[in-house]
C-alpha cells in the first residue's frame, strides 16, 4: 500500500485557456479540488509555496479552509521556504490550522530554492547572521520552529497579566499535540536528507535533486532515501519515518489526455543548474496508456522506496479535469503496482 496525494503549484494567469485566471480562482479551486480528492479516495492534498509569483504563497489560510471542509485527507505543503518565515508566528498559524483539520496537517518545509526575486527574504525583513549563508538561516529557523512546536514553556509570564496564566513559563498557543512529528524536510541532497533524519523530520524529495553522481534521477533519489533511512535508524527515533516523492504522471485514457500530455511520454531526465554552481538532475514525466505506465513506474526505484507519492497536477486546467487525472491513476494504474 502507498499513500497517494496531489501537489499543486497553484498557478494562475489571465490566459484564455486557463481555468485559474485570478488568485481567487486558484484558492477557491484548490479547496474544491481537495474536497473532491477526498471523495475519490486520495490520501493527500499538498500545495507548493512561492513568493513574488502568481502562485500560492500563504499556505495557512488555505490549509485551514480545506481542513474545515474535509474530514480524512492529509493536507500539507511541499514546501514552505523557511528563509521567509517568523518561526514563532508560524507555530501559532500551524497549530491553528492543524486543530481546525483535526490533526491532519503535514508540513513540508525547507531552506528554500531560487526564487522570483534576488534575496526575496530581505524584503520580508530577514537577513543571515554574521558568517551564515541564506541556507544556514533557513535551517536555523527550521530548528527554532521545531523546538517551539514541542509545546514546552519558554517565555517568562507578566506578574500582572491581563488574563490569568497557568504556572511556569508560557508556550505558544494554540498548541496542537503531535504536529511536531508531522513536519517534513524538502531535501535536495543526500547530506541534507541525513540531516533531516537526525532532526526527526520526515523526508520530501521532489522531481529534482542535486546531481551527485551523474546517474539517472530515480537511482540518485533512491540512494538519497536509503541514506535518510539509515540516518533515521542511527538517530534512534522510535516512530516510523515517512518519505514522499513527487512525480508528474498521466494515464492516457481519453483523447483529451493524449492531446494535453501525449508528447510527455517521450521525456527523459535532464541536467541543468538551479544555482550558479550547483548542477541538478530533473526527473522525467510519465505519460502513457495504463499498461505501459505500470511497466515504466515499476522500474522507478525511488517510488518503490517511498511510502507516499505526490502527483503534480496541472491546476490551471480546472477542478473537473484534475479529478479525472487523479481518478485515472487510482483506477487504472495504482492497483497494477500494488499501491491499492
Amino acid at each position: 500500500m502507498k499513500k497517494i496525494g496531489f501537489l499543486s503549484f497553484g498557478h494562475w494567469s489571465d490566459h484564455p485557456s486557463y481555468a485559474t485566471r485570478t488568485a481567487g480562482d486558484t484558492l477557491l479551486q484548490s479547496i474544491d479540488l481537495a474536497v473532491a480528492a477526498e471523495e475519490i479516495g486520495l490520501d493527500g492534498a499538498y500545495f507548493r509555496v512561492h513568493h513574488f509569483a502568481r502562485q500560492l504563497a500563504s499556505p495557512f489560510p488555505l490549509l485551514s479552509a480545506i481542513g474545515a471542509k474535509t474530514h480524512q485527507i492529509e493536507i500539507g505543503t511541499g514546501v514552505i521556504d523557511m528563509r521567509y518565515e517568523n518561526p514563532l508566528y508560524m507555530v501559532e498559524d500551524a497549530g491553528a490550522a492543524d486543530l481546525i483539520a483535526g490533526g491532519r496537517l503535514q508540513l513540508g518545509i525547507s531552506r528554500g530554492s531560487p526564487e522570483q526575486v534576488i534575496e526575496g527574504w530581505r524584503y520580508f525583513g530577514y537577513a543571515p547572521d554574521a558568517g551564515e549563508t541564506d541556507a544556514d538561516m533557513g535551517r536555523r529557523k527550521a530548528l527554532e520552529f521545531l523546538e517551539r512546536l514541542d509545546g514546552s514553556g519558554f517565555a517568562r509570564p507578566n506578574p500582572q497579566p491581563m488574563f490569568p496564566n497557568p504556572p511556569g513559563l508560557l508556550r505558544l498557543e494554540p498548541y496542537s499535540e503531535g504536529l511536531r512529528e508531522r513536519v517534513w524536510w524538502g531535501a535536495a541532497s543526500d547530506a541534507t536528507a541525513a540531516w533531516a533524519a537526525a532532526q526527526g523530520m520526515n523526508l520530501q524529495s521532489s522531481t529534482l535533486k542535486f546531481d551527485e553522481s551523474g546517474e539517472p534521477f530515480h537511482i540518485q533519489q533512491a540512494r538519497q532515501i536509503r541514506a535518510y533511512k539509515a540516518a533515521w535508524k542511527k538517530a534512534g527515533h522510535t516512530r516510523e519515518a515517512r518519505v514522499s516523492v513527487s512525480r508528474s504522471i498521466f494515464a492516457l485514457v481519453s483523447d483529451q489526455d493524449r492531446y494535453y500530455f501525449g508528447q510527455q511520454g517521450k521525456s527523459a531526465d535532464s541536467f541543468g543548474y538551479i544555482e550558479p554552481t550547483q548542477r541538478a538532475v530533473f526527473g522525467r514525466s510519465y505519460a502513457a496508456e495504463p499498461d505501459q505506465l505500470i511497466k515504466e513506474l515499476a522500474q522507478d526505484e525511488a517510488i518503490q522506496e517511498a511510502d507516499t507519492l505526490l502527483l503534480t497536477i496541472p491546476n490551471t486546467l480546472g477542478v473537473n479535469y484534475n479529478v479525472h487525472v487523479l481518478s485515472a491513476i487510482l483506477e487504472h494504474v495504482a492497483p497494477g503496482l500494488g499501491w491499492r
